[in-house]
C-alpha cells in the first residue's frame, strides 16, 4: 500500500538506527523547513473560510443571542484557539516532526497510536461533514442550471441512507476532487491552500456587499427577532458559545504540528497565527454576522448556510461563481484539517507498510460510512456533534501540553522517538506509557458524562475544557510521582 513520497532524502534527518516500524519518509524529522508566515496565514484562512465555519457561526444564533453577542463570542473564542495553537505548534516546529510522533513522548513509541487513532477517527467524521457541506453547493448549482433535476434532490423519492440521489452525486464528485489534490502531495496542498483562502474572501465580501445593497444599512440590525437574552442574562449563554468556538477548532489545533513542522521558525508560526486567527477571524466574523443578519430583511427569514444564500441569487453567473468558490474553500479546509491529519495518524500505525497517501485514502473512504449529512443537520445536532468530539480531543490536549512544558521542560530527544530500544527515553513496558492511558481514560469518561448524561449535561458545552483540565491534572500527578520515586534519596 505504498506510493512514492514527495519528501526528498535531502529534506529529512538521517536516523540510521531508527526502528523500521516507527519511521518512513513522512514521519521522519525534517531538516529543511521552508514555510513562512503567509503559509500559516493561508492555513487558517482555509480553516476559517469554509461552509462549515459559516454554518457553525450561524448556528450560534440558535442559542438566542443577538448579532453583537455572537460577534463577541466568536472573537473571544478564537483568541483561546490562538493561544492553544501557539503552544501545540512549538514542539513540532522545533523538532520537525508531525503530531503522532510528538505523541510518542507522553504515550510511548507504540502507545502513540492511541491518540493518533483518536484524532484520525475524529478527522474522518469531520472530513465527511465538510465534504457533504461542499457537495451541497454543487447540488444548488446543478438545480439552478438544470431545474429538471429537482425530483432527484428529493431524498424521500430518490434517496438512500438519508441523502438524495443528486446529493450522492455531489458528494462523490467532491470526494474525488479532494482525493486528486491530496494525492499530489504536500507541495500541491500548500499551493492550493495559498489560493483557496484568499479566493473565498473575495466572494464573501461581494456577497456581503450585495446583501447590503438589497437590504440597506437600515436592514442591518444588532438584534434579531428570536433574541432571548439581554444584558447580563446573556453571559452564561455567551460563555457556552465561546466554548463551542474553541471546540469547533479543537481538531485542527490538536494536529497543528503536522503543518508547523514545515515552518522556518517558531516566530513564523506565532505571526501566522496572529494574522490567521484574531485578525483574519475578525473580518470573517463581521462578514458572517452582517450577512446572516441581512438575510432577514432581504429574504424574510434567517439563513445560516451561505450556499442557500447564493442559491437565491437571480443571476446564474453569480450562483456559479459563489458555489464554485465555496467548493474550493471547503476543499482547502478539508484537506488541511481532515485529510492530512489522518494520513499521518494512519501511517503511524505501520509506517513500513502504510504510506502517507494510503493512510489519507483509507480515512477518506471511511468518511463515507459516517453518513455525515446526519451529523450536521440542524443547530442542535451541530452543537451536540462538537461536544461529543471535544470529549475525545480535550484530554489529549491536557496530556500533550503537560508532558512537553511541565514534565519534559521543552526538551525531547528526537532519536529516541524512533527507537524500540529498552534504553530509549520513550520506551515503556510493551511500548506504551500506561500513566498517560490512565490519565486519558477517566478524563474522557467524565467529559462524556457531562455531555451525555442528563443530570450532568448542563455543562456539556465545556467538555473540551473539562477533559483537558482533568487529563492534565491526572497525568501531572502520575508522571510527577514516578519522577520523584525514581530520584535518588539525598544523603546527610
Amino acid at each position: 500500500m505504498s506510493s512514492k513520497s514527495d519528501t526528498y532524502e535531502s529534506d529529512i534527518l538521517s536516523l540510521p538506527d531508527a526502528a523500521p516500524n516507527l519511521i518512513n519518509h513522512e514521519l521522519a524529522p525534517l531538516k529543511r523547513q521552508t514555510w513562512g508566515t503567509y503559509n500559516i496565514f493561508c492555513y487558517w484562512m482555509s480553516d476559517v473560510h469554509s461552509v462549515g465555519g459559516y454554518v457553525f457561526a450561524g448556528s450560534l444564533f440558535a442559542l438566542g443571542l443577538a448579532s453583537w453577542q455572537v460577534l463577541i463570542c466568536l472573537l473571544v473564542g478564537i483568541q483561546i484557539v490562538r493561544l492553544v495553537a501557539n503552544k501545540i505548534a512549538k514542539p513540532s516546529q522545533k523538532y520537525g516532526v508531525p503530531y503522532p510522533v510528538i505523541c510518542r513522548s507522553p504515550f510511548g513509541v507504540l502507545g502513540a497510536n492511541i491518540p493518533a487513532v483518536i484524532r484520525g477517527a475524529i478527522a474522518v467524521g469531520w472530513y465527511g461533514i465538510q465534504t457533504y457541506l461542499a457537495s451541497h453547493a454543487l447540488v444548488v448549482l446543478s438545480l439552478k442550471i438544470f431545474p429538471a433535476l429537482a425530483p432527484y434532490a428529493d431524498k424521500d423519492h430518490y434517496g438512500y441512507l438519508g441523502l438524495s440521489a443528486l446529493g450522492w452525486a455531489g458528494f462523490i464528485v467532491m470526494w474525488l476532487l479532494q482525493a486528486v489534490v491530496f494525492w499530489n502531495g504536500m507541495e500541491m496542498i500548500k499551493k492550493f491552500v495559498d489560493f483557496a483562502g484568499p479566493a473565498v474572501y473575495l466572494v464573501m465580501f461581494l456577497l456581503t456587499g450585495w446583501m447590503l445593497y438589497k437590504g440597506g444599512i437600515q436592514g442591518l440590525k444588532l438584534n434579531l427577532t428570536d433574541v432571548k437574552y439581554h444584558g447580563w442574562d446573556a453571559l452564561p449563554m455567551m460563555i457556552t458559545a465561546i466554548a463551542l468556538v474553541a471546540g469547533y477548532y479543537a481538531g485542527p489545533v490538536l494536529n497543528f504540528g503536522d503543518f508547523t513542522r514545515y515552518c522556518k521558525s517558531y516566530e513564523v508560526v506565532k505571526r501566522g497565527n496572529t494574522w490567521g486567527l484574531p485578525i483574519n477571524y475578525l473580518a470573517f466574523a463581521l462578514v458572517t454576522v452582517v450577512t446572516i443578519s441581512l438575510t432577514v430583511p432581504v429574504f424574510g427569514e434567517m439563513i445560516t448556510d451561505p450556499v442557500d444564500v447564493v442559491g437565491r441569487l437571480d443571476s446564474v453567473t453569480a450562483v456559479l461563481l459563489g458555489a464554485l468558490t465555496f467548493v474550493v474553500a471547503t476543499i482547502g479546509i478539508n484537506i488541511v484539517a481532515n485529510f492530512v491529519p489522518p494520513a499521518f495518524d494512519i501511517t503511524n500505525i505501520a509506517p513500513n507498510k502504510i504510506s502517507w497517501r494510503a493512510g489519507g485514502m483509507i480515512a477518506a473512504t471511511l468518511s463515507v460510512f459516517t453518513t455525515p449529512w446526519n451529523l450536521f443537520s440542524n443547530p442542535a445536532v451541530i452543537h451536540y456533534t462538537i461536544d461529543i468530539l471535544a470529549c475525545a480531543i480535550g484530554p489529549l490536549y491536557g496530556i500533550l501540553l503537560v508532558d512537553y512544558y511541565v514534565i519534559k521542560k521543552e526538551q525531547i530527544v528526537v532519536e529516541d522517538l524512533y527507537s524500540m530500544s529498552p534504553n530509549g527515553r520513550y520506551w515503556y513496558q510493551g511500548g506504551v506509557n500506561l500513566k498517560a492511558v490512565y490519565a486519558l481514560i477517566p478524563a474522557s469518561l467524565i467529559g462524556f458524562t457531562f455531555t451525555m448524561v442528563p443530570p450532568f449535561n448542563i455543562a456539556q458545552g465545556f467538555s473540551l475544557f473539562i477533559g483537558a483540565g482533568l487529563a492534565a491534572l491526572f497525568y501531572f500527578m502520575l508522571a510527577r510521582s514516578t519522577a520523584l520515586a525514581a530520584a535518588p534519596v539525598p544523603t546527610t
